[in-house]
């Protein structure tokens, strides 16, 4: 992953920790590692990818991230919004409506729920894994 212009576009938290985890492995390929160039860097992309691999971002990818949003198209969301649904994975309305700016006005309580299994739907989520019949499945 290379970012060709910094200032372009914002990135997800998928694409922050992919870009993370490849900046701090260039050091086994023969590269210079960001730990041997500027430590305050380090320090900060180790914390930054070490909260990352907590959060729901480490189980997406970036063909579920695609389908997601080809899903949510009719809606007519804006990037900021569309990107916040992906980091936050909101799975209730009082979380939409901080999301979605006027959502109240934008959006029908059925659309808000449409939503909200949208997420549910393409957003993987690596908490709600349960034990049936001594196999881990997802919910």
């Amino acid at each position: 992953m290379e970012v060709v212009n910094s200032k372009g576009a914002v990135l997800s938290n998928y694409e922050v920790l992919r870009l993370l985890q490849e900046v701090c492995h260039q050091g086994t390929k023969g590269k210079r590692n960001i730990t041997q160039t500027q430590t305050h860097l380090a320090s900060i992309a180790f914390d930054t990818l070490k909260y990352l691999e907590k959060t729901q971002c480490k189980s997406q990818t970036s063909e579920v991230i695609q389908r997601f949003l080809e899903s949510v198209k009719q809606f007519k969301l804006t990037k900021a919004e569309k990107l916040q649904l992906i980091n936050l994975r909101p799975t209730t309305p009082v979380e939409m409506q901080l999301i979605i700016e006027e959502s109240e006005d934008r959006l029908t309580e059925e659309q808000v729920e449409e939503l909200i299994s949208l997420v549910e739907l393409h957003l993987p989520d690596p908490t709600a894994s349960q034990m049936v019949n001594g196999q881990v499945t997802n919910q």
